[in-house]
Order: C-alpha cells, then structure tokens, then sequence
C-alpha cells in the first residue's frame, strides 16, 4: 500500500482528470467547494467533457468506507474535513483576470487558507494553478505559516508543477504531456518529480526552483495568446482581401519551424 495519500482541491478541467489519473495508483480525495459539482461528478457526469467517464467508474469510491478500506481510488466530497488525512496537497482552482485585469487570487488563497488548517509535519502542498513567478512562495506560503502554526521548509514544503491541460484537446491529453516539477529544496524537489513522473508516460522536467517552474508557465501562456492574437489579426486582413486563413495556414504549415496557431474568429 502506498504511503502517499493526496487530497486533490478543484475538480474542474484541470483538477478532474489528474485526481482520475493519480487514483489508479494512490489514495486520492477530490475536493471541491461546489456542493453540485460533487453530486454531478458523483452521478459519473462530467460537464467538463474532460474524463472518459467508464476509467471514472473504475476509480471512484462512492462510499467514504470503501475508500478508507481500498489501497487506491478517489473519494470525492465538498467537506474540507475529508481531506485532512492527506500528506500530499494539490491545489487547481482558477485565477481568473479581475475587472482591474490584475489576477485574482482569492480562489488560491482561500484553498490554502483550507489547508493550512489540517497541515502537518512533513506534508507537501503542490500549486498546478496559473501565477506569476514568486506566488507560491510570497502569497500562499505565509497563508500557509499562518494557519498552521508551521514553518515553512523546516515543517512542511511546497511544489509548483504548471498545468498542460487544452481543453477539449483529446490527443495531447494529461500523460502524454511533459510535466514541468518544482519543489522548495531539493529533497522536497525530487519527491514531487517522483511523483508526477509515476503518471506522466511522457516524463517530466525538474526545474531548479519554483519561480523557475511559474515563470516558464507565465511565459507559455503568453506566447501562445501573442501568437493567437496575431493570426486573428491576420485573419481579419484576409478576409478583406477575400483569401482563406486556413488555405493560407495550411501553405504555410509546409514549413518545418512554422508555429501552426489557429484564429479563434474568422
């Protein structure tokens, strides 16, 4: 029986599919705060179209006692005092854009508000969720310290580990993805890579530092939104001109270092 008991928190396009994945090996209590979400997931639906729904049924333990019994599985659940026998924490909720266009974190702290209550010695928490380089260590860490009365590095350790997941995207899905790992000190460090590399088919890649794992994040996702906003603004010229985008991109995708970024309008 593995010792590695994972509360996963955000069950959405993110978090759903690796608590599916991490349940076929470890204990793993899927968390989320909308009580709907629970029962709709509970039901073996998922609105997300993420989750092949017959692998769904093979890890999920509906009943809280079969799960404490089985060596793995998932046990969902919208109570915070089931996650608290977890030594593993992974947090996937969402930081939206506010109206100011600055990130929102409330959903991110508040989830380490909830887990800085249960926290023990010797836990990890892992953070999948989109930041900017240095959130984990400056924004959730003290939240962390706060609640549990732990010092960090010393009593618990932290990991940042970026998400990979397109939705919709059935070919490039979460284990055929390479997965970027982090960890606070190097010990903690090699624990998370291990970890992720026991579901990853495709690997992993240790990053020397946390910052370095959120600032590689920081940096995909805004080299994919330049490119996209980019070939929408091409779109709109050749419409004018009436060419079509995709006869032009499909030419130019004959190039081999051609990026193939689609407009999200034509």
């Amino acid at each position: 029986m593995s010792d590695k008991k994972i509360a996963l928190i955000g069950l959405g396009y993110v978090g759903l599919p690796l608590a599916t994945v991490f349940a076929k090996k470890y204990k793993v209590v899927g968390f989320d705060i909308d009580k709907s979400r629970i029962e709709e997931l509970s039901n073996c639906k998922d609105k997300t179209g993420e989750i092949n729904l017959t692998d769904f049924r093979k890890v999920l333990k509906a009943k809280k006692e079969e799960f404490l019994l089985a060596e793995s599985g998932l046990f969902l659940s919208n109570n915070s005092e089931d996650i608290a026998n977890a030594n593993i924490y992974i947090v996937t909720v969402p930081t939206p854009i506010n109206n100011k266009k600055q990130p929102d974190l409330s959903h991110l702290l508040a989830a380490s508000k909830m887990i800085s209550k249960v926290l023990r010695k010797d836990d990890i928490v892992i953070y999948e969720s989109t930041v900017y380089p240095g959130c984990t260590e400056e924004d959730c860490v003290p939240v962390l310290e706060k609640g549990s009365g732990l010092k960090y590095n010393q009593e618990f350790y932290c990991g940042y580990s970026p998400e990979r997941i397109s939705p919709g995207d059935k070919k490039n899905t979460l284990t055929k993805i390479i997965k970027v790992t982090s960890g606070s000190n190097i010990k903690t460090a090699k624990k998370v890579d291990k970890l992720y590399k026991s579901i990853i088919k495709a690997g992993t890649h240790l990053a020397p530092s946390i910052k370095v794992a959120e600032a590689s994040k920081s940096i995909e996702n805004a080299q994919r939104d330049l490119n996209i906003s980019f070939v929408n603004e091409l779109a709109f010229i050749f419409d004018k001109m009436n060419i079509d985008t995709h006869e032009v991109l499909e030419a130019a995708n004959t190039k081999w270092n051609f990026l193939p970024f689609k407009p999200r309008r034509t």
